[in-house]
């Protein structure tokens, strides 16, 4: 039974880890990224719900809801806060 659980567990954490495919952002000099808060501010005025910011292969990965309501996993570049799409993945909406 220990088994069968710790298997489960492993299996939830490895497929959560690759959950949302390749994604990367180009190497940003430290002193030209903008701050993690400086974009959830920014999310937030667009009228995101954002639950935490993070550092993910040299993009900010955000958590939380966006301005439409959709709970939302969203990766950004750190020098131009444009949205980066996974490898894979579409945006929804074309504006």
């Amino acid at each position: 039974m220990k088994r069968l659980l710790a298997a489960l567990a492993l299996t939830a954490i490895s497929g959560t880890a690759f959950a949302h495919g390749a994604v990367s952002c180009p190497a940003v000099p430290k002193e030209e990224k903008k701050g993690q808060m400086e974009l959830q501010k920014k999310l937030e005025a667009e009228g995101w719900k954002v639950r935490r910011v993070q550092n993910f292969n040299g993009c900010y990965e955000v958590y939380g809801f966006d301005n439409s309501g959709k709970k939302a996993e969203a990766f950004f570049n750190p020098k131009t806060f444009e949205r980066v799409w996974p490898e894979g993945e579409q945006p929804t909406d074309k504006k």
